[in-house]
């Protein structure tokens, strides 16, 4: 009788973490589930568009390489034919841009598709998922090249940098949906293949390049940035040791180095946009935890020497989320009234401190903005493919 007592205690320790994730993922459904099957109906339609649909003709690379240019740099007043002149925060609007935005593109159908799978698991989203990795990844004609070689340009000064590989961010969507449809019937092995072998190449590039080097040691958000990325594609690849690495890069590095002992970044409020940019860092590092985040190393519960943690980070920008009038330090030069939306730390957060309070905040906050420079620092726009009730 005691064993049968004790084996069922040990049972229901075991369930008992599984079933709470699963009661999560079926409250987050439950508030998205009308925009999510919208989205889906959207994805469904839209036909594959890589970067070789956008010729870029300041690039210096081919129609295969990604090409973008640094969003604060603009033309020099005194001489058209000068090199381009910083205006920090200040986004010019005559830069190329179809690359990202393509890119973006292909983010939102695979995270609707993933998110209406993880609803309703039909073939049809599979099949889609399929047709525009495929694209991306295999297709020798329309293909992206694994690498960031162009990307974040100036005219004038640079034909690439290092802080470019930013706006790869977007391709973590494309990796969590596969993820999320990849063990269905209807999945094509050979694609399968093919966008894993491109990520196994994309993640020697950005650890390998002296780009990619330059990002992993930035100290602000791109540092975080850097970090996040290579974690997702790497445990889409199974690639153990940078799981492992970036664990430790979370815990030594971006923790101690990027967090006050209140909560704050301090280099995130040092820039024009403050409000935005702390969003996006914290944002960044709560996708981390639980990106990486195992019953063994629990992300979410680790805190520095000197307390330094991801809930605090959370506790310290909540009532700034919850009410921004309440924000302390200076306005955002751009974008301003555009923030906050519905940010995955709070959803995220929600769920691992059963905090219905940040529950209720993520909830009544907007599902979709449409804003381009909202959409592209919100990396993580479909939540249902991040939470893992199997933890």
């Amino acid at each position: 009788m005691k064993l049968r007592i004790i084996y069922i205690v040990l049972l229901v320790a075991l369930i008992q973490p599984l079933l709470l994730h699963s009661q999560d993922l079926a409250q987050v459904k439950t508030v998205l589930k009308k925009q999510v099957l919208a989205k889906a109906a959207w994805a469904m339609q839209q036909q594959p568009e890589t970067v070789t649909a956008h010729r870029a003709s300041r690039s210096a690379g081919g129609i295969h390489d990604f090409y973008s240019e640094g969003d604060y740099w603009w033309p020099n007043p005194a001489s058209a034919d000068s090199p381009y002149i910083q205006k920090d925060g200040q986004t010019n609007p005559d830069n190329f841009v179809a690359h990202r935005l393509a890119m973006i593109r292909f983010s939102q159908v695979v995270g609707a598709l993933a998110s209406a799978y993880r609803i309703s698991p039909e073939k049809k989203y599979v099949k889609q998922v399929l047709a525009h990795c495929r694209a991306w990844f295999a297709d020798t004609a329309t293909l992206m090249k694994p690498s960031l070689l162009y990307a974040q340009a100036i005219k004038g000064r640079v034909t690439g940098r290092g802080i470019g590989i930013i706006d790869a961010i977007q391709l973590m969507e494309v990796v969590q949906g596969v993820s999320v449809v990849e063990q269905d019937a209807a999945m094509d092995q050979q694609v399968l293949a093919a966008t894993k072998k491109w990520f196994t190449d994309f993640l020697q590039w950005l650890t390998t390049h002296p780009y990619g080097r330059d990002e992993m040691n930035a100290a602000n958000n791109h540092g975080t940035c850097w970090v996040m990325q290579v974690a997702v594609f790497a445990k889409f690849t199974g690639n153990e040791e940078l799981m492992q690495f970036c664990r430790n890069r979370y815990k030594t590095v971006l923790l101690p180095n990027q967090m006050a002992a209140e909560g704050s970044f301090p280099k995130e409020l040092a820039r024009t946009k403050p409000y935005g940019y702390s969003l996006f860092n914290l944002d960044a590092m709560t996708t981390i935890c639980q990106v990486l985040s195992s019953k063994t190393d629990n992300l979410w519960n680790y805190q520095t020497a000197d307390g330094r943690s991801i809930k605090k980070g959370i506790a310290f920008l909540y009532p700034f989320i919850a009410n921004k009038d309440k924000w302390p330090y200076k306005q955002d030069v751009m974008y301003w009234d555009n923030w906050p939306v519905a940010q995955p730390a709070l959803v995220f957060g929600a769920i691992e401190f059963k905090n219905s309070n940040w529950f209720k905040t993520w909830q009544r906050l907007d599902h979709a903005p449409e804003t381009e420079e909202v959409i592209r620092n919100l990396p993580v726009r479909n939540p249902l493919i991040w939470i893992d009730v199997r933890r």
